[in-house]
């Protein structure tokens, strides 16, 4: 059986915690260094993060919807959209937004009655209307981002309500009863960019697509009760606060 002298062992393990230390040290070093320039990127970002409130138009596009043996068709318009935005760092932003634009409702039946041979006919009695309508959207986002020299692409997913308010009622109203109004939950989505002008001023192009239900305004007619997609083209400008 084999001893090892003292001074052998020791110096072994002299050895051995020297290259766990030699290892240890570098690796230490670059996780150290790793940790300042993300934590210095990360409140660069946070630093530059500005409030901005932004003032758009935008034209809204919307598809007719089958239901209850009811065909419903929005009428396209122009629109005023008004943001207050905050984006925290790429990951985290949010903004509050307020929009309104002109959303008459037209219904007409799907299938005539039996006896109605033509929708001009007397017995037919109203098989078509259009009601005029005003649209206020309110909704609140989030968003992400990324900030590319003087341009900031973004993507935002969100909801809110929609409120349907009939401006008037039908020329035919003794007819077709009364209108109402009606609010309705909205999702929204989309996407888009920031140009970014002067420090504090620039450009927002941006497409919004909303999905909501179908309203009902007239107590003749009842919905479709399909689901509505909205899309929305938008130009506005911006300013950092």
């Amino acid at each position: 059986m084999s001893t090892v002298a003292p001074w052998v062992s020791e110096r072994t393990h002299q050895h051995r915690r020297g290259v766990y230390a030699d290892v240890g040290v570098p690796m230490n070093r670059n996780l150290a260094i790793l940790i300042l320039v993300g934590g210095a990127a990360f409140g660069c970002t946070h630093a530059a993060a500005q409030p901005d409130i932004a003032a758009s138009i935008y034209g809204t596009f919307s598809g007719t919807t089958t239901g209850n043996n009811i065909v419903q068709s929005p009428a396209n318009a122009a629109g005023v959209l008004l943001e207050v935005r905050e984006i925290k760092n790429p990951l985290v932003g949010f903004e509050g937004t307020y929009s309104y634009n002109r959303a008459d409702q037209g219904y007409r039946l799907y299938a005539l009655p039996l006896d109605c041979p033509t929708p001009t006919s007397g017995a037919c009695g109203v098989v078509s209307v259009l009601v005029p309508n005003n649209a206020h959207e309110i909704t609140g986002d989030w968003i992400v981002s990324i900030k590319l020299a003087n341009l900031r692409p973004f993507a935002l997913a969100g909801g809110g309500l929609l409120l349907n308010q009939p401006s008037s009622a039908p020329a035919n109203a003794t007819t077709l009863g009364t209108t109402m109004s009606a609010t309705k939950g909205v999702l929204v989505y989309g996407g888009g960019l920031d140009w970014q002008l002067v420090p504090h001023i620039g450009l927002r192009f941006q497409y919004r697509g909303n999905v909501y239900s179908a309203p009902a305004l007239t107590t003749v007619f009842t919905s479709s009760g399909a689901f509505v997609h909205t899309a929305e083209p938008v130009v506005g400008i911006y300013f950092k606060l």
